[in-house]
């Protein structure tokens, strides 16, 4: 008794059936599937009536039967969701699934772990199956030989690193629905021969944005490029420049992305070539809450450290550092070891690590260092608490 209530407490499921001699409480764990009568007795087969398969598809057809009224599949496909399940779909998931691209959940199981494996030997995550195949149901579809193993295949071809190329995957699944001939290898074409981006920094263009690939990339490219120019004068340079450094670039809006920090800078008092200048430099700017990231910063620029803004063309890293983790707490520590120079905080002082930082600047311990920035992160937080 005491091993049957050790093993139904681990089980993942399990089942009770009543016949006309006894009841037979099916459990089935993570390998095995086992029998066991009231009195907590394991029933060795055949007396347990049915193989380690028939049980399972016993557990499945218990299990998705409400899914199945609801959606109205057919039990064929129970054993599919079964072995989904292992990669933590829920009933829920299922749904979507069906909404999304029905087709997709009537794949023979043996099919889709064929696929699923092949993808999870080229570097996709466990973890990450899920979140693929919501994004990509097709990817179920999608033969190893005809369609997978091409695409990886390609993705080498442009020098993605065989350790990276499963973070391709899971960032972009569409991937698999494009043809390598007739989409991929024009898009690569275009941004080499069009856009002017050199062959050795394709890969890192690539991994920095790998939706880049699936993207109407003729269209993104002019469109920011035309505008580029138009709205700030920037030489063809410049802006290849910013795309080789932030792909994403190519994904943002023009109208609620990129010309509202453009103005911000402007506001401020930057000219078109001071603007140019940070960009080209620090093109992540663009990706940056004005509300949350870019205002607050200039202001602590102007009002705590005494800087101008023409400061931030000479260092344009300023504005990509964290200004609770990094500015505040560099500048309140020097200003209490009476370390701080008089005049402009220096900004050369946030760059370095944290260790250089104690070495150079403050001329003490990275542990008192750090203790004082854990502390005055909590004076920060404690803060922003009784705002509210």
């Amino acid at each position: 008794m005491l091993e049957f209530l050790a093993t139904i407490g681990s089980a993942r499921s399990f089942r009770m059936q009543h016949t006309s001699d006894e009841t037979v409480i099916t459990i089935q764990k993570e390998d095995q599937v086992q029998s066991w009568d009231t009195r907590g007795k394991l029933l060795r087969l055949p007396k347990a009536s049915r193989t380690i398969k028939e049980a399972r598809e016993s557990l499945a057809k218990d299990r998705f039967s409400h899914l199945a009224e609801e959606l109205d599949l057919d039990e064929r496909w129970f054993p599919l969701l079964d072995y989904l399940s292992t990669f933590g779909f829920k009933d829920s998931h299922f749904i979507q699934m069906y909404e999304r691209h029905m087709p997709s959940l009537q794949i023979n199981k043996g099919s889709a772990q064929e696929r699923l494996e092949f993808l999870l030997s080229v570097g996709v995550k466990h973890k990450d199956i899920r979140k693929i195949i919501l994004r990509q149901p097709q990817i179920l579809e999608y033969t190893v030989e005809n369609n997978l193993k091409s695409h990886v295949t390609f993705l080498a071809s442009l020098g993605i690193p065989d350790s990276r190329i499963g973070h391709i995957i899971t960032a972009t699944p569409s991937l698999f629905s494009y043809s390598v001939e007739n989409s991929l290898k024009p898009t690569v074409t275009y941004l080499l021969e069009e856009v002017g981006i050199e062959k050795n920094d394709l890969a890192k263009v690539v991994l920095l944005s790998p939706q880049i690939l699936v993207q109407r990339i003729e269209t993104s490219w002019t469109a920011r490029y035309n505008f580029l120019t138009r709205e700030l004068g920037a030489p063809r340079d410049s802006i290849v420049k910013m795309v080789r450094k932030h792909p994403q670039l190519l994904h943002y809006s023009i109208e609620d992305g990129l010309l509202p920090r453009i103005k911000f800078l402007r506001s401020i008092g930057m000219h078109n070539s001071e603007i140019v200048k940070v960009l080209t430099s620090m093109t992540q700017v663009f990706s940056l809450s004005l509300e949350e990231n870019l205002k607050p910063k200039y202001l602590y620029l102007v009002n705590e450290l005494g800087n101008e803004v023409r400061s931030l063309t000479k260092y344009p890293t300023y504005l990509s550092l964290s200004l609770d983790q990094r500015i505040r707490p560099r500048h309140r520590f020097l200003v209490s070891l009476k370390r701080a120079p008089k005049g402009p905080f220096p900004l050369s002082s946030l760059v370095p690590t944290d260790e250089c930082f104690c070495q150079q600047w403050a001329g003490t311990s990275l542990d008192k260092y750090l203790d004082f920035r854990q502390r005055l992160l909590l004076k920060e937080l404690a803060r922003k608490y009784e705002r509210r």
